[in-house]
């Protein structure tokens, strides 16, 4: 499904002819009808030469109307621009034409209207040669002119004929399985409620699918489509689509919003973009805008949404008029955005289309500096847009996102992204967290590019060094508040944090210090002078009494609560109870006596153990409860037998 788009001056005819080839009055409301003028978007429908239906958005050409014309351009596949030839090159007809070639609306067709209207020889040649002077150099400069009178009919056939010919060189729409329907109307039905309706990107609605209205995060479902008028299940990609929804009331939407698959798509207000200022030639009234300058405000446009803005320039002081360069926005209200789509920047006062370009980053993760190379550079990487480089782009955030929500987010075919992503993932380019099954575009396993990956060990590193330097007798870091360090305002869930430390372990950059605690592989606690003669004295009075040493509260009273915790990492130390404290070596011995005893009797008591190491009931006790919970041992009324 095709949409053509009119652009032009104000009364050249646009309206007139729509209304010409389809038979449909595209002007549906009072005041159009009385003012004899245009001011919202109208649409009609008409059936070309090879039968193909395509849709037909009429746009308001007065400037104080442009912004809505702006919501109507920028889903067409091509341009009926047109041009009245009892007047020719207006202001209009050049801002519209810089806001097309703005956009890369590449094909399209000039209808020279009113021709019944020139009386004067040669009038037509000169309109035409000032016309083909001004789309010199723009995406309309090969396109056919066609003299046409919407009153006599003349030319209306060639004009049909025209624009088949300029849809044919039009690529079909992709289906990249995620559907986009940016909203251009709202309106409600008696007996059927909330209608909005807009062009259709990137994939499919159907009848009953449940849906989210971006920003905002309302869900609603799909009551039903109609597509010119006529019922439809299924709502095509590039097709004019109403969508009946239910859940949602009229004034809980606006134009600008968008209808989409629920979570696979984020509102943004901070946005990298390639930018390209009209050319001169193209500037209202033929004189050169000022050049853009950095934080300067504006008007930012994209689909059918409209707000405010400011700019930060990357890589110049100021860009002038048909320059271009790398520009992050900073938008005033939340917009819904996808890489690769289009946008135009307009100035308030005067009023005036400034340039425009193609969103390369709908997410950046903070605010650039100025004019840094290596910026600049990963924005022409993401410009130049490889499937491998939109993919490791979608996952080189902060934290793990799903391989389907990764494919989303670059805004994919389901095809081309399910041979990169296996291909990826077999070079080690992207690190999935657990078992990752086909087809991967559907997959709920969360991932990372490998450069995301590296940042993300860096940052368990840098947080495991810091805990250490600050602690340098712990033997570790809590495991959950290394999570709470590393995660930012990601809340992971424990499954997929524990698929993380797995691989960070692999990969060396941490090891488990013993229960919940982690530490760096070649972290070793290492005591002061003085609290090394401390460990020493406690040492050598666990080794005067091996079998009834000092207890943790002595122990934490000669040295400190800090120190036998470290000690209790080294091993050196065992905790056999709360209160009962064993030297690593003593507690191995007594093990292997104990062990031993029971393979030549069957079994042990705990008395057997106190009178085997001449020790209190105590530490015997505690020995054995210690042994049952290791499983070495089970308790069989008063004795203990090997497990």
């Amino acid at each position: 499904m095709r949409v053509i788009g009119t652009a032009g001056h104000v009364d050249h005819g646009k309206s007139t002819l729509v209304h010409a080839l389809t038979g449909i009055d595209p002007d549906r409301l009072r005041e159009e009808k009385e003012r004899e003028m245009t001011i919202d978007l109208g649409f009609a429908w008409l059936t070309l030469p090879g039968d193909e239906q395509v849709g037909v958005i009429d746009v308001p050409g007065h400037i104080d109307f442009i912004k809505n014309m702006l919501a109507g351009v920028g889903g067409i596949d091509a341009a009926l621009f047109v041009v009245a030839a009892d007047e020719g090159v207006m202001p209009q007809t050049s801002e519209h034409l810089a806001i097309l070639d703005l956009l890369q609306v590449r094909n399209g067709v000039v209808a020279l209207t009113k021709v019944d209207a020139v009386t004067e020889e040669g009038w037509l040649d000169l309109v035409q040669a000032d016309l083909r002077e001004t789309l010199a150099g723009t995406c309309l400069a090969e396109a056919p002119i066609i003299p046409v009178s919407a009153r006599t009919g003349s030319g209306l056939d060639v004009l049909k004929r025209a624009l088949a010919a300029a849809l044919a060189g039009v690529p079909p729409r992709q289906d990249k399985g995620q559907p986009r329907l940016p909203i251009d109307r709202v309106f409600s039905i008696s007996g059927f409620g909330t209608v909005v309706t807009g062009t259709l990107a990137d994939g499919q609605f159907r009848v009953g699918d449940e849906v989210e209205i971006v920003p905002g995060g309302l869900r609603a479902r799909v009551r039903g489509l109609q597509t010119h008028k006529k019922a439809a299940e299924v709502g095509l990609p590039g097709s004019r689509l109403a969508i009946n929804l239910t859940g949602v009331h009229t004034d809980q939407l606006q134009r600008g919003q968008v209808v989409t698959r629920p979570g696979s798509l984020r509102p943004t207000t901070l946005v990298d973009v390639q930018m390209r200022l009209v050319p001169s030639s193209l500037s209202l009234g033929g004189d050169a805008a000022p050049p853009l300058r950095h934080n300067q405000p504006v008007d930012f446009y994209s689909g059918a949404a409209e707000v405010p803005a400011r700019t930060r320039l990357l890589d110049a002081e100021q860009i002038f008029a048909g320059g271009s360069g790398w520009v992050q926005l900073r938008l005033a209200e939340p917009v819904a955005l996808a890489p690769g789509d289009r946008f135009i920047i307009r100035q308030a006062s005067p009023s005036r289309t400034l340039g425009g370009g193609q969103v390369v980053n709908p997410h950046p993760s903070r605010r650039w500096r100025r004019f840094q190379p290596e910026v600049i550079a990963q924005l022409e990487t993401l410009a130049r847009g490889t499937p491998e480089d939109l993919l490791l782009h979608a996952l080189s955030g902060s934290g793990p996102i799903t391989l389907k929500a990764a494919v989303a987010r670059a805004g994919m075919d389901a095809a081309t992204a399910e041979s990169a992503l296996s291909v990826m993932i077999e070079n080690g380019q992207i690190v999935p967290f657990g078992a990752v099954v086909s087809p991967l575009t559907a997959s709920n396993t969360p991932a990372l590019s490998v450069g995301g990956w590296h940042e993300l060990a860096a940052r368990m590193e840098l947080a495991l060094n810091d805990f250490h330097t600050q602690y340098p007798l712990r033997g570790g870091m809590a495991r959950e508040e290394l999570k709470s360090r590393v995660q930012g305002r990601d809340r992971w869930p424990a499954k997929l944090f524990n698929e993380m430390l797995a691989r960070a372990a692999a990969d060396q950059v941490l090891v488990e210090a013993g229960g919940e605690l982690l530490a760096r592989p070649d972290f070793q606690a290492t005591f002061s002078p003085s609290q090394q003669a401390r460990v020493d004295a406690l040492l050598a009075a666990f080794r005067r009494q091996p079998y009834a040493p000092p207890s943790m509260a002595e122990s934490v009273a000669q040295t400190d609560a800090e120190i036998i915790s470290a000690l209790m990492y080294q091993g050196t130390l065992i905790r056999l109870s709360d209160d009962v404290l064993l030297l690593g070596e003593t507690y191995n011995e007594m093990l292997g006596r104990i062990v031993d005893h029971i393979k030549q009797t069957g079994s042990i008591t705990v008395a057997q153990v106190r009178d085997m190491f001449n020790t209190s009931r105590k530490y015997a006790l505690a020995l054995m409860e210690h042994m049952d919970e290791r499983k070495i041992t089970r308790r069989v009324g008063d004795e203990r037998v090997l497990r």
